[in-house]
């Protein structure tokens, strides 16, 4: 038995019961008792499972959990920097972050516990050292914690949101040169899975996007996450009537490149130990260079929206 320890700094209007559900990824019944128990507290003060949630305030949460850690096995994955405290690693399409119930197949944390031990039990025995994460389909670049310390200062970071992405998508049709999509969104009550702008119970959530070129009936964009919203790009352009080609769920399977066309680029934040701000980026796979031709040599010299 050990405990999840954190502090999170409340950034929306929500209750917190579903706000933290969503953040944790534990179920709502499992907050509520912990609230209901004196666990979760607001402000340093105990709080209800209704309590709504203002921006500003300071989450406390010490949850007992047991889940079994991951068994170590092979997983084939890129380590594009590596100190002390971080890893970074480039991960493949169609690679589970972390075990979950439905899932098989080893993931990328059986594969980070197979080559580095010592990362068992950072931040939580179920997802070792992970500290955000990228839909199955999704290749590109992830930060991972190896040290608790490391863990922690970083959870800091994506909630005070000083960690900032760019993402290459191939988008279908020719959307504007560059936009911002202002959407909040939420579960799709309708079907399980999916999210949607204007579910009946939404997050705030930004994604600005620059277009770098155009290729037959599709454009190659660069799309920034302003927020972390579960499937916020995919459902962002699709809304705008430019889905990620090869999304299933959101567009048309298939696609000019046979998967889904969305790919993690870059990432900067501060490092946990130095204090100073790095810029990190995963190359860009080589599916995506065969169809964008000269336009991957453009996307090298552009890491994120704002350049």
């Amino acid at each position: 038995m050990r405990s999840l320890k954190a502090e999170i700094l409340a950034d929306e209007e929500a209750r917190i019961d579903g706000y933290l559900a969503s953040r944790l990824e534990i179920s709502r019944s499992k907050i509520k008792k912990a609230i209901k128990e004196g666990k979760i507290l607001v402000n340093g003060k105990p709080t209800k499972p209704s309590h709504i949630l203002k921006p500003g305030e300071v989450i406390s949460i010490e949850i007992e959990e047991s889940p079994e850690s991951p068994e170590p096995a092979d997983v084939s994955f890129r380590i594009i920097y590596e100190d002390s405290q971080i890893i970074a690693v480039d991960k493949p399409s169609g690679l589970t972050v972390h075990p979950a119930p439905g899932i098989r197949e080893p993931t990328l944390v059986n594969g980070l516990i197979k080559i580095r031990p010592e990362i068992a039990g950072v931040g939580s025995n179920e997802r070792p050292g992970i500290v955000h994460r990228l839909d199955r389909d999704t290749s590109g670049i992830m930060l991972v914690a190896k040290t608790e310390e490391a863990y922690q200062k970083l959870q800091r970071q994506f909630a005070d949101r000083l960690v900032h992405k760019s993402y290459i998508a191939i988008v279908e049709g020719h959307p504007p040169e560059e936009g911002d999509i202002p959407l909040s969104i939420g579960r799709d009550p309708h079907h399980r899975g999916k999210f949607s702008v204007g579910a009946y119970s939404t997050r705030e959530a930004l994604t600005i996007f620059r277009k770098i070129g155009e290729v037959g009936d599709y454009s190659v964009i660069l799309a920034c996450p302003f927020t972390g919203r579960t499937h916020q790009i995919r459902v962002h352009l699709s809304f705008i009537g430019h889905p990620i080609a090869g999304d299933p769920i959101y567009g048309k399977e298939g696609g000019p490149i046979g998967r889904l066309a969305l790919h993690a680029y870059c990432i900067t934040f501060i490092h946990p130990e130095k204090g100073e701000r790095m810029e990190l980026c995963s190359q860009i796979p080589r599916e995506f260079e065969e169809f964008m031709g000269k336009l991957a040599e453009k996307l090298k010299k552009l890491k994120f929206c704002n350049e």
